[in-house]
């Protein structure tokens, strides 16, 4: 019984760290994303700061 709670316990453990470690992907890939819009953002307008100057 003690060995059948054991592996048990290792079975969910692993379970959790491996949903663990899909939430914290998903959650990095958001945030790269979303500071890759930031940086485009600023290309953007630089380009048209750039436009504006030699108009």
């Amino acid at each position: 019984m003690l060995i059948t709670l054991l592996l048990a316990g290792i079975i969910i453990s692993g379970y959790m760290a491996i949903r663990t470690a899909r939430e914290e992907r998903k959650i990095d890939e958001m945030l790269l994303e979303k500071e890759g819009e930031v940086y485009m953002e600023r290309i953007r307008q630089a380009r048209q700061q750039r436009q504006k100057a030699l108009e």
